[in-house]
């Protein structure tokens, strides 16, 4: 179990209160090319902010500002 570290929320990290649907890159970090939401447990965010998260990509994706499935190109 050495060389196990504690991933950090980065938005506690950062300070950040609010997480905005509006901030498509931000998002688009969180998302798989297949279009599911990262657990929180890998992406390292606390459940606060994962809630939030969630809540922003789902309403980001309602309203087109990112895509529900991310196309690669072939």
């Amino acid at each position: 179990m050495i060389g196990i570290r504690k991933r950090i929320c980065r938005f506690c990290e950062n300070n950040i209160q609010y997480i905005d649907y509006k901030d498509d890159k931000m998002l688009i970090r969180f998302v798989t090319e297949q279009g599911k939401i990262i657990p929180h447990r890998i992406s390292g965010t606390c459940t606060i902010h994962h809630r939030q998260l969630v809540k922003a990509i789902k309403r980001a994706r309602h309203l087109a500002i990112i895509p529900y499935i991310i196309e690669m190109p072939r």
